[in-house]
């Protein structure tokens, strides 16, 4: 029987499986493995190297197997619709071998026994990650992502947010996790979508964060300036993990959501090529919610914006985006939280003047906490804080200001004209 690396456009589940389950098999006649540990995980990855075997007993039953790295030669071009065009240097899988009597056996009991071993080895051995697209590979067969241990110690105890806010998430959260078969049940597919937009500072990326610590989700962020083409879309939708969150953050900055296809099919070359080179906003929201988003399940999908505004009605409506969460500026409660992380405090005769002095002074949670880092002695960081947030509320006293001033000139400006426009007539 022979488990290849990959099934179609997708990782094989059973190769996956089969490569950790035998990592804790091998015996001392094995001549070769590979070993592995990446920073921060906790266990060392062991596994066979190429024409190495090992038997396992499974039932009283001895099962051979023996991994298999073919070569590949690479192609000087490539056709992008093509996914059968391999670049890869090489194809890997696993020949497993027994008596023909134990098919059934095999199939039915042991790889099942396999797959559910892997699963526990990774829950106990892994450690949350974050994957960033390898556009080298986005054409190939082997992993489009990247994977990089994500050490955020951000967590919900310690975001600096409305509390009420806060505990909506979590319950939103929780909810989502637990409906797998309501889902299945409304024909929907498993899958939440979260748009967190306000200014600058305000927490967006440590709440993916948060989210992602308190899920034990892996993170899979998208940079869609980089994408060529829609089918670059799926092919990375296709190639993210389930129990997953994938982020695309500014998206009102990273393309052009405004332009549909129709105008950029008149931007075509010369020599007539129709070929799409952009990602165009239909192209998104299929990737959102069409019929590709249904590959894969218990998946949550975050938008970061620092404009709502600026964004297309088509991508906010609930089964895209179905929560939007508002991070504003910096509350009273909020600063109390951050007094609390940073400077250990809970209570301070200083607390009272700040909390007055944050209703007004618009700043973000990473400012007040950049603030807060500057001193060691509590005395000199919360006085320091004070000194900031009166310059702070000074400087939108004056922005304010400024700007009635120029909409008195405008207004002005404008009645000169008319009356100008009327003398003339």
């Amino acid at each position: 029987m022979v488990i290849d690396e990959f099934d179609g456009l997708v990782n094989n589940e059973i190769y996956e499986a089969a490569e950790m389950y035998l990592g804790n098999k091998l015996s001392p006649n094995t001549r070769r493995v590979k070993i592995s540990k990446p920073e921060k995980e906790k266990q060392f990855n062991i596994t066979l190297e190429r024409d190495e075997e090992v038997t396992d007993v499974y039932n009283g039953q001895k099962f051979k197997w023996v991994w298999l790295c073919g070569r590949v030669e690479s192609k000087d071009f490539y056709n992008p619709r093509d996914m059968n065009s391999t670049l890869k240097s090489e194809v890997r899988s696993f020949e497993l071998t027994f008596h023909k009597k134990n098919k059934d056996l095999v199939v039915n009991s042991y790889l099942p026994y396999i797959i559910g071993e892997a699963k526990l080895k990774k829950l106990e051995d892994r450690a949350i990650k974050i994957h960033t697209v390898d556009y080298q590979r986005i054409y190939s067969l082997h992993d489009i992502w990247e994977p990089l241990n994500l050490d955020h110690p951000a967590t919900f105890e310690t975001l600096a947010m409305d509390s009420e806010l806060k505990d909506k998430i979590l319950k939103d959260l929780d909810r989502f996790v637990k409906r797998k078969d309501y889902y299945r049940k409304v024909g929907k597919a498993w899958k939440r979508g979260y748009l967190l937009y306000g200014p600058p500072g305000t927490g967006k990326s440590s709440l993916v964060a948060a989210m992602a610590n308190y899920l034990n989700f892996d993170i899979f962020d998208l940079e869609l300036a980089e994408m060529m083409s829609n089918s670059d879309l799926r092919r990375l939708l296709v190639a993210t993990a389930n129990k997953s969150i994938l982020v695309v953050e500014d998206i009102d900055c990273t393309i052009d959501l405004q332009n549909n296809l129709a105008n950029r099919e008149n931007d075509s070359s010369l020599d007539g090529s129709n070929q799409q080179t952009e990602v165009t906003l239909s192209g998104l929201l299929n990737f959102i919610d069409g019929l590709w988003s249904s590959c894969g399940e218990e998946r949550i999908i975050i938008f970061t914006t620092n404009h709502i505004e600026k964004l297309d009605p088509a991508l906010l409506r609930p089964g895209r985006m179905d929560m939007h969460i508002h991070l504003s500026y910096c509350t009273p409660s909020g600063f109390r939280l951050l007094a609390a992380n940073y400077l250990g405090t809970k209570e301070h005769n200083l607390f009272k003047q700040i909390e007055e002095l944050i209703e007004t002074a618009m700043v973000t949670p990473a400012q007040v906490a950049e603030q807060l880092l500057k001193e060691d002695e509590i005395e000199f960081s919360l006085n320091g804080l004070i000194s900031f947030l009166h310059v702070n509320i000074k400087e939108n006293e004056d922005a304010k200001s400024k700007k009635v001033q120029a909409t008195q000139v405008e207004t002005n400006e404008k009645k000169e004209s008319d009356k100008k426009g009327i003398e003339e007539n």
